[in-house]
């Protein structure tokens, strides 16, 4: 009896093993930012790491105010090819998938949001919102929309609507979104949105069909890496000027005390991060002259002493040189105009006193060393004509004079040639 109890355990955990082994698996990732090579990169990690794992599904949860459009095709190329669903979830209630957060969201196998959330406003905005003549502005439009047909019609979903998102820059709230064939789902949170889904059969871009199981599907959810976590951060424009502009500062100070080092390195470093985030980023170069002639108007003020107007001048250059510096096509990614003064206010003042402390302390007699004893003022111990002895400082020095010095007249050090004063008569 017990040898069959044990045959019948063996098979009980060779089921258990198998059916775990088929169970379904889900790789999860969040992008809660605006839309930018690094949400690029991790989407396209997101959907090889699903590929490589056989997952059945990637879920991505979308929340964003848009982005720039060369990242916004290369998601959207990554969603199309990916050998596995793509499913886009913009949640939770409150978010929004705006401007390029619709375009992607449209592009999903499943494209699904939360209650209270909203999509659209897909207009194609020029970088830094110039305005275009009209023949550029309908290739601009006619290109948008164009791509977005690409992928809405083989989804299935309302064409001529999602076009009017870029064309009028309409948007929906989700229950819109739904009735309007825009979405597929209307979940209130992840277990809903698998259970609303399961069974379905599902036509991918590449013509396949696949029938979706996901119901105590196990999600992976895979975080950004350490490496992405920072350039996302440093992709802020507002977080991006701030580290150029402490990078800058901290240079300044070790130009003005050489041999610090400290605020050498930490400006090296600086520097050369924000210009890597600067690269990834659409950056108006020509700004950084405005940042150098504010710097160029610091050192100035401290020089001149305008009582401070060639000290604002640099504040409002430094500032200006902020906000054209990322050439963004939404608000959220250009530098905001808080953030510029907020830097310029404060370093204009530290640089100024920064020079100012310099600039004295260069004007200020020297007081050590040989050179410390020009003009120092002393007594002819004996006669010098031409040579004899003077008390200068506390001690007797040889010291010679153009002309006689009687014993006990007082002399002025012109002069300090080796152990050897020239001194003239007071």
């Amino acid at each position: 009896m017990s040898r069959i109890q044990s045959v019948l355990c063996c098979f009980a955990l060779g089921l258990l093993a198998s059916a775990s082994s088929f169970a379904s698996s889900v790789v999860k990732i969040r992008v809660d930012d605006t839309i930018q090579p690094i949400s690029a990169e991790y989407v396209e990690r997101a959907v090889e790491h699903a590929r490589q794992t056989n997952a059945d599904a990637v879920l991505i949860e979308l929340r964003t105010p848009g982005g720039l459009v060369d990242s916004t095709r290369e998601i959207i190329q990554k969603i199309l090819a990916s050998p596995v669903p793509v499913i886009v979830y913009v949640a939770p209630s409150g978010a929004n998938a705006a401007s390029a957060g619709f375009f992607i969201l449209e592009s999903a196998d499943i494209a699904a949001m939360a209650p209270g959330t909203n999509t659209g406003a897909a207009h194609p905005v020029t970088l830094g919102g110039e305005k275009m003549d009209d023949i550029m502005k309908a290739k601009v439009e006619n290109d948008s929309a164009a791509f977005m047909r690409s992928f809405v019609g083989p989804r299935g979903r309302n064409v001529q609507l999602a076009e009017s998102a870029v064309r009028e820059s309409k948007s929906w709230t989700d229950q819109e979104a739904l009735q309007q064939h825009l979405i597929d789902i209307v979940a209130k949170d992840q277990d809903d949105l698998f259970r609303q889904i399961q069974g379905r059969t599902i036509k991918r871009f590449d013509g396949k069909q696949v029938k979706l199981d996901l119901v105590g599907a196990k999600v992976d959810d895979m975080p950004m890496t350490l490496r992405q976590q920072i350039l996302d951060f440093l992709l802020d424009p507002n977080i991006a000027f701030i580290v150029l502009a402490v990078g800058a500062l901290a240079l300044y100070a070790e130009f003005n005390h050489p041999g610090a080092i400290v605020p050498g390195v930490v400006g090296v470093i600086f520097i050369l991060l924000a210009l890597f985030a600067l690269n990834l980023l659409p950056t108006r170069y020509a700004s950084f002259t405005l940042i150098m002639g504010a710097f160029v108007l610091f050192v100035l003020e401290a020089k001149f002493g305008t009582h401070g107007v060639l000290g604002l001048g640099g504040v409002a250059l430094l500032t200006l040189g902020g906000l054209l510096l990322v050439d963004g096509p939404i608000p959220q990614m250009r530098v905001s105009l808080w953030t510029a003064l907020g830097v310029s206010v404060p370093i204009g003042a530290i640089t100024v006193f920064l020079m100012t402390i310099a600039l004295r302390a260069r004007r200020n007699k020297v007081v050590t060393g040989s050179q410390g004893m020009i003009g120092a003022i002393g007594e002819a111990r004996t006669d010098i004509d031409p040579e004899g002895k003077v008390f200068v400082l506390g001690e007797i020095w040889n010291a010679h004079a153009p002309s006689r010095v009687g014993i006990g007249d007082h002399v002025v050090v012109r002069k300090v040639e080796g152990l050897e004063l020239e001194v003239e008569k007071q």
